[in-house]
């Protein structure tokens, strides 16, 4: 069956089968070559994309801005200070209002309640550009990165060392059992991810008939034996800096450093992060500068599967 992603939000992967999550990473790795050879599209002409971010961004910023002008779309930046969303206006009223005016919006901020609101009120697409909890589009990159290394995602060992119940880890555990893969999250037992959420992930790989095997230890060497990616974020996100002192402590025999990777007893494991890094602490400048690293393929497949999720929502197909 054919897949049709017009007028879908993204606000997690939860809602996105294993063959709709495929359909983007092939479309994403069509477009990566389009662009590749100098090829313009006009597959978002004559349309404009709103983009309102809590948060400052490199990479989800410049993807979604250059992946709409690529296709011939406009984009158009909406600060915390440019819009009244969350001062004299509520979400749904931003949502209303900017629903009338353009053909899709990114959300990139705290909460997700406030991106699955501005989703029911909108009358137009939303994708999640991150908040607190997931990550979707980060993921759909780092998928396409594993599977340009490995050819394929299922029977993959992808192992997240850290904070274990960050935005990232929660979105790679829910794309991981939904795509077949062996997914491990190596943490302190404090920073376990929810029970429920891993219980949720468990039953998708079980319904989807995905095979995929999740798994949580506390042992970072025995999490990633075997392991084709190991994958780290930084030890404080975005509104936990006061907690760092802390999470120094308790997360450095989780950093990802050469004896971490050795670990492995694989030749060909590669290392990957969402970005930014604060090197030598969740990872060692030897790893992230090693021949082994593939955070800035990850940083460019950002505007492959951000134009991929964009162009199927709301483009000229």
């Amino acid at each position: 069956m054919a897949v049709n992603l017009r007028g879908r939000h993204l606000l997690s992967l939860r809602h996105h089968t294993p063959e709709e999550i495929k359909f983007l990473l092939d479309l994403s790795r069509d477009l990566k070559n389009k662009k590749r050879a100098g090829i313009r599209g006009n597959l978002l002409a004559g349309k404009n994309v709103a983009l309102i971010f809590e948060k400052p961004s490199t990479r989800t910023r410049c993807a979604f801005t250059v992946a709409c002008i690529d296709e011939g779309g406009h984009p158009e930046y909406l600060g915390k200070n440019d819009i009244q969303l969350g001062h004299k206006e509520d979400v749904a009223d931003t949502a209303r209002v900017l629903g009338r005016m353009f053909d899709g919006i990114e959300f990139r901020g705290f909460k997700q309640s406030v991106v699955e609101e501005l989703a029911k009120y909108a009358g137009v697409p939303v994708w999640n550009g991150l908040t607190d909890e997931f990550h979707p589009t980060q993921v759909l990159a780092d998928f396409l990165t594993i599977q340009e290394e490995f050819g394929c995602l299922k029977g993959i060992k992808l192992v997240y060392v850290g904070d274990g119940r960050n935005n990232m880890a929660n979105s790679l555990m829910i794309g991981a059992a939904k795509m077949g893969m062996h997914f491990v999250i190596g943490s302190p037992k404090s920073l376990f991810p929810e029970a429920s959420l891993v219980a949720e992930c468990k039953k998708i790989a079980e319904e989807c008939g995905s095979g995929a095997v999740i798994e949580i230890t506390e042992d970072p060497k025995e999490a990633v034996n075997g392991a084709h990616v190991i994958y780290t974020d930084v030890w404080a996100s975005m509104g936990e800096e006061d907690k760092l002192a802390e999470r120094k402590a308790i997360l450095q025999p989780y950093q990802v450093n050469k004896d971490l990777m050795a670990a492995t007893g694989r030749e060909d494991t590669i290392f990957m992060h969402c970005l930014p890094a604060v090197k030598g602490y969740e990872v060692t400048e030897d790893v992230f500068e090693s021949r082994q690293s593939r955070v800035f393929d990850e940083a460019e497949n950002r505007m492959h599967t951000i134009k991929a999720v964009m162009v199927s929502s709301i483009g000229n197909l």
